[in-house]
């Protein structure tokens, strides 16, 4: 099934009830159905054409939501672009995917402009935040920034095979790769998501996550499909403000990455069950330490907890069961329903339980590839155990237990080689997590002329009082002496991309700065 067809049709069963709560609005399956149709018309009248990329450069906004399924809707193909993205990195995005239109927000049009220049591309159609009542919004120069809805349909005659979404990667290392999605590949995803978190309608999921961000993105991909309601939050900047909302919305699913735990794990004036609304809370993006898992168990007693490993070139991997929590806590699981998971050596050969190997996955929803990128595409996507198809190499370590549970190893291109011996920085991170007095941490590889590399620890703390000593006391009593880090360094924040998550690169490159 297409993606525009999960909101027709809930719109068709169900026009009353809400679809999207946002600071400012509240909408209804009926209004998001109208409104996406009507910009789906505005986009056909201003050039955009079946398979066609449009940008959308905003903020979690319902303009977002709405401009998501009006390009679908359009038979066009959406990319999502983080609202703090520069115009250099914009501009690359342009030329890359060759963008027919941008939609965007009026504060941010000098940097879509900025990004023109760059980019040198001419004939592409811009609009700025996209208005029902056909008014100019504040900050837009003229009407012809703003992009007035309109009436008509629009037959493009797309299947589900065509791309949905182009989603560019963070970029960590080198360009950014657009991550070719198809509407087949997006229903799969969110199908066996919602299955295994047991979603129904009733639920009130909040994201926070930037909707750029596909684990955000696919908050409002799958509320919609099972016509459930999303509330739309921009950050997690201010979480009591956030757990308001919940208490007044009566939140039931809560997906977070592992710096909000951190955040919610720091503040001291929280009584277990203080949000007694929520049902599950979800994480990815990173493992979360087996301590940090321990005390949000404390923090909400009687929330299922899903311990989950995705990449955004298949959406999910694997999902821990709640009930495995107390025998596994290090563990991500096994393979999300409809999807197989193994690990293999370096000539493709599955290992045996126990040994560290990379993680492949088979399944419908994994991409079709990296968009006009050959080269990495042969890379990820190889020849599988059937003649007929391809699987994913993910670049990720993991190693299984006896019952074919995974543990995430750390990332292929991670791993530090100190001393001669193999060192895999999650493991280290998570005797770190394990201290009370530590509140995050990242492990990096720091040159060092006698042992290849050292291992570098950053840290933020929750106790001020915390030293050097005490941290290298506690790994010493935990790790084999050649994991212990000899190089230490306290930051108030560490340092992140885009989307929230943890950038070993960024930590590697200011502590080698700094030796």
């Amino acid at each position: 099934m297409r993606i525009e067809h999960f909101l027709t049709a809930k719109a068709a069963a169900h026009p009353a009830k809400t679809a999207l709560i946002t600071e400012h609005k509240r909408m209804c399956y009926e209004e998001l159905d109208d409104l996406s149709s009507r910009l789906a018309a505005a986009l056909f009248m201003n050039g955009v054409r079946r398979d066609d990329r449009v940008l959308i450069f905003m903020d979690n906004c319902w303009e977002a939501a709405v401009s998501i399924f009006a390009v679908l809707k359009a038979g066009a193909t959406f990319s999502p672009i983080n609202a703090s993205t520069k115009a250099e990195k914009l501009a690359y995005i342009i030329t890359d995917c060759d963008a027919t239109a941008i939609l965007t927000q009026a504060r941010l049009m000098p940097v879509v402009a900025e990004a023109s220049r760059y980019s040198g591309k001419t004939g592409i159609f811009v609009a700025s935040t996209v208005a029902a009542d056909n008014q100019c919004p504040a900050g837009a120069t003229s009407l012809a920034d703003c992009l007035t809805f309109q009436a008509g349909e629009i037959d493009h005659r797309g299947i589900d095979v065509d791309l949905a979404m182009l989603i560019y990667t963070s970029g960590s290392t080198g360009r950014p790769k657009g991550v070719m999605m198809t509407h087949r590949n997006c229903d799969a995803a969110a199908d066996s998501i919602t299955t295994y978190l047991r979603n129904s309608p009733d639920d009130i999921i909040l994201n926070v996550l930037p909707l750029a961000f596909d684990y955000g993105l696919y908050q409002l991909l799958m509320a919609v499909r099972l016509g459930a309601t999303l509330v739309l939050e921009k950050s997690f900047a201010f979480p009591q403000a956030v757990f308001e909302r919940i208490r007044q919305e009566r939140v039931t699913g809560l997906p977070l990455v592992p710096t909000m735990a951190a955040m919610i794990l720091q503040m001291r004036d929280l009584a277990p069950g203080f949000l007694p609304s929520l049902r599950y809370i979800s994480n990815t993006a990173a493992a979360l330490p087996p301590s940090h898992i321990e005390r949000l168990r404390f923090l909400f007693p009687g929330v299922r907890l899903y311990s989950m490993y995705g990449l955004t070139e298949c959406k999910r991997c694997t999902y821990l069961p709640p009930e495995e929590l107390d025998r596994r806590p290090g563990s991500v699981g096994i393979a999300i329903p409809n999807t197989e998971a193994f690990v293999v050596d370096d000539h493709g050969q599955r290992v045996p339980p126990g040994v560290a190997g990379e993680l492949i996955i088979r399944g419908p929803h994994v991409m079709q590839g990296y968009w006009r990128n050959e080269a990495a595409t042969a890379r990820a996507l190889r020849p599988g155990p059937n003649p007929w198809e391809k699987v994913l190499y993910t670049g990720d370590l993991f190693r299984a237990d006896e019952e074919g549970f995974l543990y995430f190893v750390g990332r292929k291109d991670d791993i530090i080689k100190s001393r001669g011996e193999k060192v895999a920085p999650k493991e280290v991170e998570a005797v770190l997590h394990a201290h009370p007095g530590i509140a995050e941490a990242v492990v990096v590889g720091v040159p060092d002329p006698v042992l290849g590399h050292a291992i570098g620890a950053v840290i933020v703390r929750s106790d001020p009082a915390l030293s050097e000593k005490d941290i290298i006391r506690h790994c010493a009593r935990h790790l084999e002496d050649f994991m212990v880090p000899k190089v230490i360094e306290f930051r108030r924040e560490l340092p992140k991309t885009d989307t929230g998550k943890v950038s070993r690169r960024l930590a590697a490159e200011t502590m080698e700065a700094a030796q």
